[in-house]
C-alpha cells in the first residue's frame, strides 16, 4: 500500500494558473497541424546579447565562480546595480543596505509579504495585474485588494478613490509601469501623487520596473525611483529579462528604502545561497559594457516596429486599442457582447490565432485580449489579417 502525502492548507489556497489553461488549449490545436500564431506569449523572442554570452563564457570557465556565493551576492554586482541606477536614472543607493540581488524579480515580489507582513496584513494591487501577485498574497496568508486600472484614467491608479479606511490599513501597494498587461507608462506627475499619498497613509510602494528599458517614440519609462522621496517609502524591482532578453537566466535586483531591502536579503538567507557566481559577474558586464545601450536600443526599435505594424494593421479591419508605450504587449478590446475567453476560444478556434484573455490579469482586465509583439511584423499582420476574415469588428 502506497502512503498518501496529502499537499499542506498552505498549497490550496495558491491561485489557479489561468494560464495553463490556455497553453493547453494552444498545444491541442497545434496537434492538430494547424499553423497558429501564438500572441498570447510573454516570452522574449530574440537571443541574450552576444557580448553577454561571450562574458557568461568567460566567467563560467573560471574555476573561482564555482563555489558558493556571498549570501547576499557579490558585493561588485551589488555596486554594479548602485551605479546603473546613478548613471541612468539619477538615483543613488548604498550597495550594501539598499540593494538586494535577486534570482529574478518574481522571486522578490512573491517572497515580499513573507518578509514583510503578518497574517492578515492588507496589500494593495493593481486590477489588472500579474497575476503571481497573488501567489505572494496566498503564500505569506496577507489580504489583498485590488485598485482598478481603467483605460479613462491611462491606466493609471485614482488614488482618491481608494477609500482612506483602505489605505490606512494597507502596508503595501504594488504599481507595474510601463505595465502590463496594458503597455500603459507612468508619469512623472502620477509617481509625485503617489509619494505623497504613501507618506500620507504610510503605505510601502514596491515597484515592478520588469520593462523599465522599453519604451516608445524615444521616451525612456520613468523609475519610481527618480521621484524625490521615493527611497523613503519603497523600492524598486529590476529585472534583466527584458531588458537584456534573458528570461531564463533568472537575474535581478532591488533598490530602495534599506527596511525593506533588509527583509528581502534575511528571507533570502534562509532560502538561497544567491546566485550561481558566474552569473553575477556577467551581469556587472551587461550593465558596464559600451554595448549596453546600442543592443537595448535596438531591441525598442525592434518591438515599435512590431507595434506600429500591428496597430496599422488592426486599425484596418475596425480594430482599435490601448497604443502601447512601454513593453511588449497591446491591450485590445474585444468585440460587443463577447468576452475575453469566448474571443480568445473563436480566433484560436475560427483563425489559428492564440491571444492572452484579459479576465485572467482581473476582473478589470475583461473586455480585453493582451497581445505579444513577440514575433515579426509579417506574422503579426498575418494575423490580424486571419481575424479580419471573421469580419468581429464590422
Amino acid at each position: 500500500m502506497n502512503v498518501e502525502f496529502p499537499q499542506s492548507k498552505l498549497m490550496s489556497t495558491l491561485p489557479k494558473q489561468f494560464f495553463a489553461s490556455l497553453v493547453a488549449k494552444v498545444n491541442a490545436k497545434v496537434a492538430t497541424g494547424a499553423d497558429v500564431i501564438n500572441l498570447g506569449q510573454g516570452n522574449p523572442d530574440q537571443p541574450t546579447p552576444a557580448y553577454i554570452v561571450q562574458s557568461t563564457q568567460k566567467w563560467v570557465a573560471d574555476p573561482a565562480t564555482h563555489k558558493y556565493s556571498q549570501f547576499r551576492g557579490q558585493p561588485a554586482f551589488k555596486q554594479a546595480a548602485a551605479d546603473f541606477y546613478q548613471e541612468v536614472y539619477g538615483a543613488a543607493f548604498d550597495p550594501e543596505k539598499e540593494v538586494a540581488i535577486l534570482g529574478g524579480s518574481k522571486i522578490g515580489l512573491v517572497e515580499l509579504p513573507w518578509a514583510l507582513m503578518n497574517p492578515g496584513d492588507l496589500f494593495l494591487l493593481p486590477d489588472p495585474g500579474y497575476p503571481d501577485y497573488l501567489s505572494g498574497a496566498a503564500l505569506g496568508q496577507v489580504e489583498y485588494a485590488t485598485v482598478p486600472l481603467k483605460a479613462e484614467n491611462n491606466f493609471l491608479p485614482d488614488l482618491a478613490a481608494i477609500p482612506a479606511a483602505t489605505a490606512r490599513r494597507a502596508k503595501f501597494f504594488y504599481v507595474n509601469y510601463p505595465n502590463n498587461p496594458t503597455g500603459a507608462v507612468a508619469t512623472r506627475e502620477f509617481y509625485e501623487e503617489l509619494v505623497a499619498w504613501a507618506k500620507q497613509y504610510e503605505v510601502g510602494i514596491i515597484s515592478d520596473f520588469a520593462y523599465g528599458a522599453l519604451g516608445y517614440d524615444g521616451n525612456r519609462p520613468i523609475s519610481f525611483m527618480e521621484i524625490p522621496g521615493a527611497k523613503e517609502v519603497g523600492i524598486e524591482f529590476y529585472t534583466y529579462s527584458k531588458t537584456f532578453n534573458m528570461a531564463g537566466w533568472r537575474i535581478a535586483f532591488a533598490v530602495g528604502n534599506a527596511d525593506i531591502i533588509e527583509a528581502l536579503n534575511l528571507i533570502q538567507d534562509h532560502l538561497f545561497v544567491s546566485l550561481f557566481p558566474a552569473l553575477q559577474y556577467a551581469a556587472i558586464d551587461a550593465l558596464q559594457d559600451p554595448a549596453r545601450d546600442g543592443a537595448i536600443q535596438a531591441l525598442v526599435d525592434r518591438y515599435q516596429t512590431r507595434r506600429d505594424a500591428f496597430l496599422t494593421a488592426a486599425a484596418k479591419i475596425g480594430w482599435h486599442g490601448f497604443a502601447p508605450q512601454g513593453t511588449f504587449y497591446a491591450w485590445m478590446p474585444t468585440p460587443p457582447k463577447m468576452t475575453s475567453e469566448e474571443f480568445a476560444d473563436v480566433l484560436l478556434d475560427q483563425a489559428a490565432v492564440a491571444v492572452a484573455p484579459g479576465k485572467g490579469f482581473g476582473d478589470y482586465g475583461e473586455g480585453y485580449v493582451r497581445i505579444g509583439l513577440l514575433i515579426e511584423p509579417a506574422r503579426l499582420v498575418e494575423a490580424v489579417e486571419r481575424i479580419g476574415k471573421l469580419h468581429l469588428f464590422e
